[in-house]
């Protein structure tokens, strides 16, 4: 053997990596799939984050993406609707609940499909295909009746206007016989779909549909359509411990005491392995006790801005070191643009932080402290799920909550600093009815005591708590807890974010799946630049009571 050498042969394999693969959207794919739709729809605006996240949050299992060399090439959409919804006349704005995917019904006979998009510069890998039987696979699993949606008929517009055809009736009988063919259609009947109508006015802007889409159908061959459906929504545990603090203004030698106060509200939620504790509106103004003398609200506001990058270090290093999510109350700041807005630091124990600026400054604090609103509201993913946050005020005006909502959001939180009861009880009260209207749960955390040098401190009133809808599975008053009025104290519970999926679809009322769509709806202006509607703000009369920022 000695006189022998054998060279070793390196073969080589082919990579075991698939290039191709559809699978469920997550949160992560949503610039990507953005990015897609503006690709996709030359003549019609991209989706938003903000509706995309919505999408996936109502029905992660329905939004599927098909996946091409680590790159988004195909996504399509779809949601849970009962029969009574899906075989009627209806349009894209109402089916969709305004494209977010908030009509999803857990308990839906039928899936349907509200978009479906391919990247324009792949061919023949067919990942329309793919995607159609993504769709089908989970109505089969889910024992749905069949798949249903409305089909853009891009090629109407030109038939009508060369009269070959002399209505979209005719047009849709013609598509069907073969004698012309539409790029959407054509495709949609090789794939086993048939119309069973016409949907007028159902996308008003498709200029190449004339708003029109044919009511297109897929049975399940697997359905007894006979045999009558139920569907029930399981009654899981999908438990979130909350804790709110009910903070004592107290007067502080410096940052670092400042920062021990809240630490040990944190330390003791996280002993008590608590998933969230959420602080109070305007928490950090007993800093400025800390100050040589006492401070105008104009310096008092550039002082307070001077904490900011220390306060989110601060909060972020006790999240991740705690092992807790915290809603770090709210913080005036000065923002990059030279305005003042008061902002929420939402610091999760993943290290992540977000900000969530307060959109309706009271008017004490616009006149006092010259506060802008802000311009942008949304949901943040936890590992919890996804959670919503309103300042106070914010409260008060419900479209933000219904906003939130309908992006997915369970549990939204609610740091308040009021100086009377009637403002804490303004507060309380539209917290409980947006619980109640939009089947989540709120959270409430307020300030209590005074500091008698700090401006806008001169007294508080707070009831903190956490507030449940009004049904079966929840507290019968609808609080899971709350706290003595006035009086320093964490209130922790327990709550089944489960209960909110059977409420909304199974609950004695149903109050997000009665929306009349078809009557309503809620439009949110994304703004450019720095224009506020409050830049005249401190230009007028003086608002009514002390000058404390809050009051609800």
């Amino acid at each position: 053997m000695g006189l022998f050498q054998f060279r070793r042969r390196t073969i080589p394999t082919a990579s075991k990596k698939a290039r191709l693969v559809v699978r469920e959207a997550k949160i992560a794919d949503i610039p990507q799939i953005a990015s897609l739709t503006k690709r996709a729809y030359k003549g019609f605006p991209p989706y938003t984050h903000k509706e995309l996240r919505g999408q996936i949050n109502n029905f992660p299992g329905g939004v599927f993406v098909a996946v091409m060399d680590d790159k988004v090439v195909g996504y399509c959409a779809s949601l849970r609707i009962t029969e009574q919804f899906a075989l009627r006349r209806h349009n894209w704005e109402e089916i969709t609940g305004n494209g977010l995917g908030s009509r999803h019904m857990p308990t839906g006979e039928w899936l349907y499909g509200y978009e479906m998009c391919v990247d324009p510069a792949q061919r023949g890998v067919r990942i329309g295909r793919r995607l159609y039987d993504a769709r089908r696979t989970l109505a089969e699993r889910l024992d749905l009746r069949g798949i249903v949606f409305g089909g853009r008929m891009p090629g109407y517009a030109k038939a009508k206007r060369t009269k070959k055809v002399t209505g979209v009736r005719d047009y849709l009988e013609q598509v069907q016989q073969g004698k012309i063919r539409d790029q959407v259609i054509t495709f949609q009947l090789a794939n086993g779909f048939e119309p069973i109508g016409v949907l007028r006015g159902y996308l008003p802007e498709d200029a190449d549909s004339m708003g029109n889409a044919a009511h297109m159908v897929w049975r399940n061959p697997y359905d007894d359509a006979d045999e009558p459906k139920e569907f029930r929504v399981p009654r899981d545990v999908e438990g979130v411990r909350l804790a709110t603090v009910q903070l004592q203004a107290r007067s502080v030698k410096d940052y670092d005491d400042f920062m021990r106060n809240i630490e040990y509200f944190v330390d003791v939620a996280a002993d008590y392995e608590s998933d969230f504790v959420v602080f109070p509106e305007l928490f950090t103004l007993m800093l400025l006790s800390s100050e040589d003398k006492e401070l105008s609200p104009q310096e008092s506001i550039e002082a307070l801005s001077r904490y900011t990058p220390r306060i989110r270090e601060s909060l972020s290093e006790m999240a991740m070191r705690y092992n807790i999510n915290i809603i770090g109350g709210s913080h005036p700041t000065r923002t990059e643009d030279g305005e003042i807005q008061n902002v929420a630091y939402i610091c999760l124990r993943d290290g992540a932080v977000h900000e969530q600026e307060k959109i309706h400054p009271t008017p004490n604090e616009r006149y006092w402290w010259n506060i802008q609103g802000g311009d942008n509201i949304g949901v943040f993913q936890t590992d919890c799920g996804p959670i919503g946050v309103l300042i106070c005020y914010d409260s008060e005006f419900p479209e933000l909550a219904r906003r939130l909502v309908d992006e997915g959001a369970r549990i939204i939180f609610v740091p308040f600093c009021t100086d009377s009861r009637q403002g804490y009880l303004r507060v309380r009260y539209c917290c409980q009815a947006r619980a109640i209207e939009n089947q989540c749960y709120v959270v409430m955390s307020g300030n209590v005591g005074n500091l008698p040098n700090v401006h806008n401190m001169d007294i508080q009133y707070a009831q903190s708590c956490i507030l449940t809808p009004c049904d079966f599975p929840f507290a019968r008053d609808g609080i899971a807890a709350e706290a003595t009025e006035n009086v320093e104290t964490l209130t922790i519970s327990d709550v089944n974010l489960s209960d909110l999926s059977w409420a909304r679809s199974e609950g004695t009322v149903r109050n997000l799946a009665d929306r009349r769509f078809d009557l309503y709806r809620i439009d949110w202006e994304t703004r450019e630049g720095s224009a506020h509607d409050g830049e005249e703000a401190g230009v007028g009369a003086r608002p009514m009571g002390t000058s404390s920022p809050g009051g609800g």
